[in-house]
C-alpha cells in the first residue's frame, strides 16, 4: 500500500497506547501512518452515567462519522465500546490479539479484609458505573455499596487515591497496556469464568470505509481470526438482546483444544440477580442461538431441588433459588470426624506447599492450629475451596479454578509450580489420589488423612426434581436405601461423584465449577417447560 493512512482515536492514554499499538502493527507490515486525535460525547459530558447518555456508541460516534467523511482511513476502538451493528458503509477489517479479559478489583490497603471473598471488608462501596459489574458483584457480595465512577484511567484511580471510594473496578487489559502503576492498592484480579466481562473485553477493533478493499487487504496481516471467532459468539448474544454497552450482560467465550465454551450473565437491571449460563460445543456459530433460548420469559425452571448439604439462607445458590420460587431439600448425608488431634511441626517446616482438595480438609487442617512457615505457599482446588480459605485468613497462591473440572488437567499445572519442592496434602481418608498422580518423582508428597466420613443411617428419598450430590460419600449414603426416579435429574459436584453415576450407568450434570455459581449455571441451564 503506497498512501500513507490516518488513524482516527481517542485522545486518552489507553486510546493513544491502543491507536500506537495499531500503528506498530502496520509498520511491521510495511505500511505508514499517522493519528489524529478526535473527541467523542463519552469524553465530553463526563456528569452522566453512560447508561443515561442518549442512544449508543458515545465513545465511538465521532470516530464513525469522520471515516464516513473520509478525513480518517481506519479508526481504532476498544471493541467493547463497539455496537454490533456497524454504520452503514462501515466494517470490522481486523481484530487485535486478546488482552487478558479478566477484572481487576483495587481496594485501598485499609479497607482490605482478606477473610472476605475478594478481600474487600464488609458495606465497602465500590465504584463503577458498569450495570453488568453491579449486578455480578452483588450477587457475589450482596453486602456491597456501589457508586457512580468516570473518567479516564488516570482520573479514576485519583478518585480513589482520594478516598472517594474504599475501591474500584477496572478492566486489567486497560491497566496492563499503560503499564499504571498500582502498587499502593491491593488488587484482586477476578477471571472471567467468574465474573463475566463485556463482549468483546480485551479486544481493539480495526474499523474501516467498507468500500475500501485495498485497506482490508492489507490489514490482513494484522488479523486475529481466532479471537474474531470467540468475540463473534460474545457479540452475537450482545445483538440477540438488543443491549448496549450499559446493560447488565456480561458474554465470555474461549476456545480450549477443539471446544468451543461460553458464559453469560444476565440481570434485568443493576439491582437484579443476575441468571447465569454455561455452554459448549465444537461449533461456535451455534452457541448464541442457545444461549438466548436459555433466557426465554417462559422457560421453566425445576420448582424443587434436593442438595445433599446445609445451605446459608443468604448464599449464592439460596438467593437464586429465591428468585426462581425453587424449593429446596438441603440436608447432608453424612458425618465428618477427625482423624488426627496433632501436627507434627517438624513436617511442616519443610513444607514447600499445600494443596487442598476440599473444603473439608482446609477446616480439619487449620482446626489443628498449624505454625506454618513464612516459605509455605497454599493452592486450592477451586473458588469454593479458596472461599473457605479466606476464613482462616489465607489467601490461596495456586487455584485450579481456571483449569474447570477436569482435575487431571488442575494436577498437572500444579505439577508445574509445585516441581521439585514438598507437598503436602491434607485430605479424607480413602479418597481419590488425583493431584497426588500428578506430581513429579521430583516432587516429595506427603499424604496426611485428617478427617473421615461416615454414611448416616435410614436416609429419607427426595421427591425434588433435581438431586445433587456434593461428594461420592453423599451419594452412597443416598443409595444405600434409595433410587433416583426416571424423571428426576442429577448434579454432581466434582468427576469422583460423577464416578458413581458412571458405574451405575445413568445421566448427569457436571457444572463447570464446583461451588454454587457453577450449581446455578447447572440448574439454569435445565429445561422443565414441556
Amino acid at each position: 500500500m503506497n498512501r500513507k493512512l490516518i488513524i482516527g482515536t481517542r485522545g486518552s492514554a489507553l486510546a493513544l497506547w491502543q491507536a500506537n499499538f495499531i500503528k506498530d502493527r502496520l509498520a511491521e507490515i510495511g505500511i505508514e501512518s499517522e493519528l489524529k486525535i478526535i473527541k467523542t460525547q463519552g469524553d465530553i459530558i463526563q456528569h452522566l452515567r453512560l447508561d443515561k447518555l442518549e442512544g449508543k456508541g458515545f465513545f465511538t460516534k465521532e470516530l464513525e462519522e469522520e471515516l464516513l467523511q473520509g478525513t480518517i482511513d481506519l479508526a481504532v476502538h476498544s471493541h467493547k465500546d463497539l455496537p454490533t451493528v456497524n454504520p452503514p458503509g462501515l466494517i470490522i477489517a481486523a481484530v487485535s490479539d486478546r488482552e487478558n479479559p479478566a477484572e481487576l478489583l483495587i481496594i485501598h490497603k485499609d479497607c482490605v479484609d482478606i477473610k472476605k471473598r475478594l478481600s474487600l471488608k464488609h458495606n465497602a462501596t465500590v465504584g463503577t458505573s458498569s450495570n453488568r459489574r453491579k449486578a455480578q458483584l452483588s450477587a457475589i457480595r450482596p453486602d456491597l455499596e456501589f457508586a457512580d465512577l468516570r473518567g479516564n484511567l488516570q482520573t479514576r484511580m485519583q478518585k480513589l487515591r482520594d478516598e472517594q471510594y474504599d475501591a474500584i473496578m477496572l478492566a486489567k487489559a486497560g491497566i496492563s497496556r499503560i503499564d499504571m502503576d498500582i502498587s499502593d492498592f491491593h488488587i484482586e484480579e477476578i477471571p472471567p469464568v467468574e465474573l463475566v466481562p463485556a463482549p468483546a473485553q480485551g479486544v481493539l477493533a480495526v474499523q474501516i470505509r467498507e468500500l475500501d478493499v485495498e485497506l482490508f487487504q492489507a490489514l490482513q496481516p494484522i488479523n486475529n481470526e481466532e479471537v474474531q471467532r470467540t468475540i463473534a459468539v460474545e457479540r452475537k448474544v450482545l445483538n440477540l438482546f438488543d443491549a448496549g454497552c450499559h446493560a447488565p450482560l456480561g458474554a465470555y467465550c474461549r476456545k480450549v483444544g477443539d471446544t468451543y465454551e461460553a458464559w453469560t450473565s444476565i440481570a434485568d437491571t443493576s439491582d437484579d440477580f443476575p441468571d447465569r449460563f454455561y455452554v459448549k460445543g465444537n461449533d461456535p456459530a451455534l452457541l448464541p442461538e442457545i444461549i438466548f433460548s436459555k433466557y426465554a420469559k417462559d422457560r421453566k425452571l425445576p420448582s424443587s431441588v434436593f442438595i445433599s448439604r446445609d445451605l446459608d439462607e443468604n448464599s449464592y445458590l439460596s438467593r437464586f433459588f429465591a428468585k426462581h420460587n425453587i424449593q429446596a431439600d438441603a440436608r447432608s448425608l453424612i458425618k465428618i470426624f477427625p482423624i488426627i488431634n496433632k501436627l507434627d511441626p517438624y513436617i511442616l517446616k519443610h513444607v514447600d506447599w499445600i494443596f487442598f482438595g476440599s473444603k473439608n480438609g482446609i477446616e480439619h487442617f487449620f482446626s489443628l492450629e498449624p505454625r506454618l512457615s513464612k516459605k509455605t505457599k497454599i493452592a486450592v482446588v477451586g473458588r469454593g475451596s479458596e472461599e473457605t480459605l479466606r476464613k482462616f485468613d489465607r489467601v490461596a497462591d495456586f487455584s485450579g479454578e481456571q483449569f474447570g473440572i477436569n482435575m487431571e488437567e488442575i494436577g498437572a499445572n500444579f505439577a508445574a509450580v509445585a516441581n521439585g519442592g514438598t507437598v503436602l496434602i491434607p485430605r479424607a481418608k480413602g479418597s481419590l489420589e488425583t493431584i497426588q498422580k500428578a506430581l513429579s518423582p521430583e516432587t516429595k508428597v506427603i499424604n496426611m488423612p485428617v478427617y473421615e466420613t461416615v454414611l448416616e443411617d435410614n436416609v429419607n428419598a427426595t421427591s425434588a426434581e433435581v438431586l445433587i450430590f456434593t461428594s461420592p460419600s453423599n451419594a452412597e449414603a443416598y443409595f444405600v436405601d434409595n433410587l433416583i426416579e426416571p424423571e428426576q435429574q442429577v448434579i454432581c459436584i466434582g468427576r469422583s461423584t460423577a464416578a458413581i453415576f458412571d458405574e451405575m450407568g445413568l445421566s448427569y450434570t457436571l457444572p463447570y465449577s464446583p461451588d454454587e455459581i457453577g450449581l446455578g449455571e447447572a440448574i439454569f441451564g435445565l429445561d422443565y417447560s414441556s
